[in-house]
């Protein structure tokens, strides 16, 4: 997901800022993780998956910056965010308390990342490299799969299925699911690049206007028709298994 418009930045008190919100963040981790654990609401196999989610959004994130900048947009760079610190990219809602509540309560764990800020007037064609900017989101979660599979046939998954296996699997699958929810045409998602491509000039204001109230119903969604979405994730699952010979 990726947000349209630049974001100011400070020097001096952004470093305390930041210095601050690491200690917090990581103390709110600390909890969670403790809180999951303890509550045997989740099993070592979903632990290994969060683990591989975490640099695998920061990844989809860091690729809609850096194409952002091939194409003249600065604005992810001055703020920061072409970085693979971790702490840069979570969402403390998004990417903690939200996933940790569902995972709690038995609904599955979904969230989000926080946004890298691309501004479309700094690229220089804005209608076709918007596009491109968001669909190299998905496109690299697809290639970081390919990249996890060949690995896990290297090592010998098939076989023996060991720790090293099972990181290379969850990953491969994380990225899978990544790319293909992030494909969906709907505001805030990569999808929706396409879809805001096909609208006529005249009624780009009124989208944008409209699309900070459509920023969580993408999970809405997802929640509405959970059924249908485990369904194509269990189906993901069984061709991602296939693909892998398992």
């Amino acid at each position: 997901m990726t947000p349209w418009g630049p974001q100011g930045s400070g020097a001096g008190p952004r470093k305390i800022q930041i210095s601050q919100r690491n200690l917090i963040i990581g103390a709110v981790v600390v909890v969670l993780v403790a809180l999951i654990v303890r509550s045997h609401s989740i099993s070592s196999a979903q632990l290994i998956y969060f683990c591989v989610l975490i640099p695998s959004i920061i990844l989809h994130e860091i690729s809609h910056g850096a194409v952002a900048l091939a194409f003249g947009d600065t604005t992810a760079k001055r703020a920061g965010r072409l970085n693979l610190n971790p702490i840069r990219h979570i969402d403390p809602v998004g990417t903690l308390l939200v996933p940790a509540v569902l995972s709690l309560s038995g609904v599955g764990a979904y969230g989000w990342a926080k946004p890298v800020p691309v501004n479309p007037g700094n690229l220089r064609s804005p209608r076709n490299h918007v596009v491109l900017v968001s669909l190299v989101g998905p496109l690299t979660n697809f290639v970081l799969a390919a990249i996890m599979g060949m690995c896990f046939v290297a090592s010998g998954g098939r076989a023996t299925f060991g720790l090293l296996q099972q990181i290379f699997y969850y990953a491969g699958f994380a990225n899978i699911i990544l790319g293909v929810f992030n494909l969906i045409p709907c505001p805030p998602l990569d999808g929706a690049a396409i879809l805001e491509r096909l609208l006529p000039a005249r009624y780009l204001p009124r989208y944008w206007n409209l699309q900070p109230l459509l920023m969580f119903l993408p999970f809405i969604l997802i929640l509405i028709f959970h059924g249908a979405w485990v369904s194509l994730i269990l189906h993901l699952q069984n061709w991602w298994l296939h693909a892998l010979g398992v």
